[in-house]
């Protein structure tokens, strides 16, 4: 089987990681495929945001779960987080995002790295806890939480891959 789709059909979600940090070249190379995601017009509408502190990490996570309505850590202890975001000012600013974050997410799995997207990033940024947080790091109101990938070494085997419904694809006449 040609190697890009055999990644592309065995990824699965992590949802247990090692505390161990992701190798930098590691990170670069799945950054890079996020960047290379195409995008309507070409406009390039998202941004990705690299979160490796751990303090900044858990201020998310706690912002996160309590939207969720939770007490877990919706990043699963990942060391890494990589935030979505997407410019509203471009009518497609969704599903560019949407697209970085697949292509972030099968980077991640050729490198060995485990992955997992997490949503409400949209409410997250829309809580003033949120608008404060993208402003200390320099993100202006125009931006858009569409998910967060976590990343980091899995911690055990990943979840078995799930039966594919039998009318996924509709060939019409």
């Amino acid at each position: 089987m040609n190697k890009v789709i055999k990644c592309l059909t065995e990824r699965k979600s992590c949802k247990k990681f090692k505390s161990e940090q992701i190798k930098p070249e590691e990170l670069e190379l799945i950054l890079k495929a996020g960047t290379c995601a195409p995008s309507g017009k070409g406009l390039q509408s998202p941004i990705i945001l690299v979160l490796q502190d751990a303090k900044t990490i858990k201020k998310l996570s706690k912002l996160n779960a309590s939207i969720l309505g939770a007490k877990v850590d919706p990043f699963y202890n990942a060391p890494t987080v990589l935030v979505v975001l997407g410019d509203k000012r471009i009518w497609t600013y969704v599903e560019d995002a949407s697209l970085v974050l697949g292509n972030l997410m099968n980077a991640a799995y050729s490198l060995g790295v485990g992955s997992c997207w997490i949503h409400r990033a949209k409410e997250e940024f829309e809580t003033e806890q949120g608008k404060k947080m993208l402003k200390k790091w320099g993100v202006d109101e125009n931006y858009v939480g569409v998910g967060h990938c976590v990343l980091g070494y899995p911690d055990g085997p990943l979840h078995p891959p799930i039966k594919r419904k039998s009318d996924f694809v509709r060939f019409v006449k």
